[in-house]
């Protein structure tokens, strides 16, 4: 029987070890990828996983259920990645190494992909994590968000404490900065969703 994340913070918050560690089963592949996307780093990315969940544990107690479970881990996942950025004083990196690919941290490749529809699909994710770059922290998070991460708007706008309008301006410009960096390096809009 699978219990729902708000079963198990409860049996968390009542001392149920072995339901946090249920919790952390489930979300640490996209806390992980979030961290990733955002940080561009493995090591970084595992560092602020794990203290995610150390934090997320000290925590609970105060966890009071307004947000969902899974809103308030990305909330203190974004929360240490910006801490990393800022104590490392530079930009986040947004290269992805050859042998990784996050998308496919959330997702398994299709059984009947053509080793040609891999080559095209990591190559797209290159050129997108590189256009990602020029594009401001609050843009490239809800994009990260939205995108990759499914979340709603309203789920985004919770998590970052800024109005339902911010958060729509700010992925609605960030994507038309992406497709004029790939329209600029000669691949439409058309070939991401395709492809990625």
């Amino acid at each position: 029987m699978t219990r729902t994340d708000e079963e198990l913070v409860a049996r968390s918050r009542s001392g149920d070890v072995d339901s946090f560690n249920q919790l952390i089963v489930r979300w640490e592949r996209p806390i992980y990828a979030l961290a990733y996307r955002v940080l561009g780093r493995e090591e970084d990315a595992r560092d602020v996983c794990q203290d995610t969940f150390l934090r997320a544990y000290r925590a609970l107690p105060g966890f009071k259920g307004q947000a969902k479970f899974s809103s308030w881990l990305y909330r203190i996942a974004l929360n240490l990645c910006r801490d990393w950025i800022r104590r490392q004083q530079r930009a986040p990196v947004s290269q992805m190494p050859e042998d990784i690919d996050p998308a496919e941290l959330l997702a398994a490749t299709e059984p009947t992909e053509s080793i040609e529809d891999l080559v095209a699909r990591r190559e797209m994710s290159a050129l997108v994590a590189d256009a990602m770059q020029s594009l401001t922290e609050e843009q490239r998070t809800a994009i990260i968000l939205k995108e990759y991460h499914g979340m709603t708007f309203q789920e985004i706008a919770d998590m970052q404490g800024c109005p339902l309008s911010t958060v729509k301006t700010r992925l609605y410009q960030g994507l038309s900065q992406l497709r004029r960096q790939l329209e600029r390096r000669g691949h439409g809009i058309h070939e991401l969703v395709r492809r990625t």
